[in-house]
This record gives C-alpha cells, structure tokens and sequence, in this order.
C-alpha cells in the first residue's frame, strides 16, 4: 500500500529560506509535526494551509492527530479567498480523507475523490500547486481505484510539475511511487534507479522521517547482502523516529511482503 504525505512545499529546504521556515522544516523532518504547527499563526491563508498540511502529514504517518487536523483544515477553508488557496485547501481535504481510508479509520473515499477533483478546477495548470495535486490523484489511482495506468500518467505529470518548480522533495515522492509501478512489473532496473534517486534526494534534504521507507523500498529492488543492509538501516532509522511512519513496522519484519511506498 502505497501512502504519501504532502510532499510538496519543501518548506525550508532551500538557501535563503527566513529562520522559522528553517525551524519548521527541521521539526518536521524529524517527525515533529505539533512543534512544528505550533510555531505558525493561523492568520494569513498561506500559513493556515501550511499548519494545515503539517498536521494531515502527521495523520498520515502517525495515524493520530485527525481532529486536529480536521480543525486546522476549517481554519484554512475558511480564510482562503482566491482560487489557488480554495484549490490547495481542497487538495488538503482530498489528502486527509484518503489518510482516514488508506488506514482504516474510515471510508471516506468519495470525499478523497470530490475534494480533489474540485481542487483541479480550482487550481490551474502550470501553478506551484498542480504538482502536488496531480501526485495526490495518483495516490487515489493507485491505492483506491486500483488503476495503476492511471496512477503512473498522474506521477509522471506530478514529476514533470515537481521538475519546472523546482521542488526536490515533491520529485522523491514521484521517483518513488514511478518505481513502485514499475517494480510490480518486474522493471528492476527501472525501480532500482529510481528508489536510489527517492533516498538521495531525502538524504541530501535531510528528511528523516522519509528516509527509513526510501531505504525499505530500495531494498525490495535489491539483492542480498545489499537488501539486509538497507532493511537494517532502515530499522534504526524507524526506532529512533518512535516508531514513525506506523505502517513502516510491517516491512521491517523480515522478509519484506512488497515494497514500502511512502
């Protein structure tokens, strides 16, 4: 099961970025997602979005947090005027509904669907935002429709829109679910290559909360010894996070059932 957090928006990832960009990219890398909400004031529709997605990433990789998500996401409908921030408030929406599904908390796949489709109409092509959409309705096709055809044309569009934007942490997440189709398919070079490009990226950026999945699904596309040594790694990285993202535990249990798509 492939799941994926914002991804998008790699806020503080880049030179030159102010001090509490910095503050809040740091906590969230290491999986501190209330530090890090806690430090914006939900006063502009910007940042209420960014609380917002800090807090549906949260929920995604913890499976706890959904009220105050849920809260922060009213706040950001509520404040958001134009239509790229009703479109980024509605792909927030879309995100946390396919979380609650994807766990099991509850069905709210037609929501996932409705909210990311109004966000399509909302949000045009080519703006910042369509990249991270496109990588969510993948998301949707793949894991909840069950259409991988359809998940890989919304990935390669998110790659190419994460690529124009220049926005590294949104490529790791489309390298890594384009090498998840294709390992299914049994392309090893071709997923090879491109859980190796997922984890450099989440390296170089320092995203350790994204770091033990890419290590995992690096794995499956390996052969031993290499595959132990990554799954290893993996584990310690897991550990040392408390046990986040939660779903990781399954694929930390040797031997790996499929590839870990986070």
């Amino acid at each position: 099961m492939a799941h994926s957090a914002m991804a998008g928006s790699g806020w503080g990832t880049t030179e030159g970025d102010d001090p509490l960009q910095t503050a809040v990219w740091r906590l969230r890398s290491r999986a501190c997602w209330a530090d890090a909400a806690a430090l914006l004031e939900p006063v502009t529709a910007a940042t209420a979005l960014q609380r917002t997605a800090l807090l549906v990433e949260r929920c995604l990789y913890t499976e706890q947090g959904w009220a105050d998500a849920e809260d922060a996401l009213r706040t950001a409908e509520a404040l958001a005027h134009s239509d790229e921030e009703r479109g980024a408030a509605a792909c927030e929406r879309g995100q946390l509904a396919y979380a609650a599904t994807v766990h099991g908390v509850r069905d709210r796949s037609d929501e996932a669907r409705a909210a990311l489709g109004r966000a399509a109409a909302l949000v045009p092509p080519g703006a910042a935002g369509r990249a991270l959409l496109d990588f969510r309705r993948g998301l949707l096709a793949e894991n909840l429709a069950r259409s991988p055809q359809a998940a890989r044309a919304a990935y390669r569009r998110a790659h190419a829109g994460a690529t124009a934007h220049a926005d590294p942490l949104l490529q790791s997440f489309t390298w890594r679910h384009l090498a998840g189709l294709a390992l299914r398919e049994g392309e090893l070079a071709e997923a090879r290559h491109g859980f190796a490009e997922s984890l450099r990226i989440r390296e170089e950026l320092g995203y350790l909360v994204g770091t033990a999945p890419a290590l995992v699904s690096l794995a499956d596309a390996e052969s031993e010894p290499e595959a132990s040594r990554l799954r290893e790694e993996a584990r310690r990285l897991f550990r040392l996070l408390g046990g986040v993202p939660t779903w990781l535990a399954r694929h930390l249990t040797p031997p790996a059932p499929d590839a870990a798509t986070a």
